[in-house]
């Protein structure tokens, strides 16, 4: 078959780059719809679903990010089997039907239901992600990753703000749902128009994988890895999923008393104590692209490591500060966004580390799971620390997980150092 016969793919459709931002566009629109509400859940029950008790806001809260966590290593599957770009498009519709399930609410199972389904339809990031896996490799996909977190920060901070002036125009927040659906509608004819990419053949992705999937394919170890091209030491998957579930769950378990930590002794306004909130992803929507040029590629270890101890030394000092110290206060959560966006640099790194583009899928769908986990994890116990020991609590228990990651990143760096140092002696 000549060339002009071959089906042109991502490579002949023009630039990567266009694709990338398509992607991230579209999980902006959906992530915006998908995080700008649930802080709205109790006005929910309130106003649109009468008799429903304060306490299912926070079930609520978690109660999609469950299910997500239970499906997107299924799906992660299936895309690696049926095609990526299918899969992508199922996640956005999935959210849109999800949406207008939601809007036609009239009680709390309902509600439920489309929640329930927004979980398991849902998935957008992973799926992207995936997807991307198909248009760029090595360090340039884990730029990308950095910038499809960039998005779903964006959408934390400016969803919240910006439904919050349309629910109180609104009738019933319930109807905002029905107007949200047709933002995945917009993302999936987006996507629908890129192109899909061919699945390259055999040899060519043998060629590209990286060494922990050309030795389960030899019949060796998956969970071992050698060192990468750079001489950095390499986590296993299964130690970048424990790192990452430690992350997310020393982060998460702050978020749902934050405010309320802050307004116990009436210091701050409810719009300051926001603002506070809102400060470490501030940080890293302002310093997360700058920082790809210099982190990210080399030392991921060693630069998770210094992460994970920077967010530790932040939720401790965030404990012992309270409202009143507020410019302490301020300078901790500033630090803590450092500490975050230069972990999620890191960790991007060590997870394209891991794929290629026929297990990309899978490999995604497994780290979401793992991101999911934390999340759900951290929401049961910081209501439980709460109530138990006070709203200072969660802060201590997460500076103790960031203390604990940092301890295992420099175990798995000097681990992988001397089983690569003792290979290399073998060799010789």
């Amino acid at each position: 078959m000549t060339g002009s016969q071959t089906r042109p793919g991502l490579a002949d459709c023009g630039a990567p780059r266009a694709v990338v931002a398509t992607v991230m566009g579209c999980h902006f629109i959906a992530a915006f719809a998908a995080l700008g509400m649930p802080p709205f859940f109790a006005l929910i029950l309130n106003q649109s679903l009468q008799g429903g008790a304060p306490y299912l806001a926070g079930w609520l809260y978690v109660l999609p990010t469950f299910f997500t966590a239970l499906s997107s290593p299924w799906w992660g599957r299936v895309a690696d089997r049926y095609g990526k770009k299918p899969l992508l498009l199922r996640a956005q519709l999935g959210l849109a039907a999800s949406f207008l399930l939601a809007s036609y609410a009239n009680d709390v199972p309902t509600f439920v239901a489309a929640l329930v389904l927004q979980g398991l339809l849902g998935g957008t990031f992973s799926a992207s992600n995936a997807y991307l896996a198909t248009v760029v490799s090595g360090p340039a996909l884990a730029r990308s990753l950095t910038l499809m977190q960039w998005s779903a920060r964006a959408a934390l901070v400016a969803a919240p703000a910006a439904l919050g002036w349309l629910v109180d125009g609104a009738t019933s927040p319930l109807e905002l749902y029905r107007w949200l659906a047709l933002l995945p509608l917009v993302a999936a004819l987006c996507i629908w128009r890129l192109p899909a990419p061919d699945q390259p053949p055999a040899s060519k992705q043998e060629a590209g994988a990286p060494p922990v999937a050309r030795r389960s394919r030899a019949g060796g170890n998956p969970s071992s890895a050698p060192l990468p091209a750079s001489g950095d030491p390499a986590a296993t998957p299964r130690q970048v999923y424990v790192l990452q579930w430690l992350f997310v769950f020393a982060t998460v378990l702050t978020f749902p008393y934050f405010v309320p930590y802050l307004r116990e002794g009436g210091a701050l306004t409810a719009a300051a104590a926001g603002l506070l909130f809102g400060l470490p992803h501030l940080v890293y929507l302002v310093c997360a692209v700058p920082l790809t040029r210099w982190l990210g590629k080399d030392s991921l270890l060693p630069t998770l490591a210094l992460a994970c101890l920077l967010l530790a030394a932040s939720l401790f000092g965030q404990a012992w500060s309270g409202a009143e110290a507020w410019p302490l206060l301020a300078a901790w959560r500033l630090l803590m966004g450092l500490g975050m966006t230069m972990a999620y640099l890191a960790l991007h790194g060590l997870i394209a580390a891991q794929v290629h583009s026929g297990n990309a899928g899978r490999t995604f769908g497994w780290f979401e799971s793992s991101s999911k986990w934390g999340a759900v994890a951290a929401g049961l116990a910081a209501g439980a620390l709460a109530q138990a020991a006070g709203l200072r609590a969660p802060f201590v228990i997460g500076g103790a997980a960031m203390l604990a990651a940092a301890g295992l990143t420099a175990w798995i760096a000097s681990s992988q150092l001397h089983l690569n140092n003792r290979s290399q002696h073998a060799n010789k």
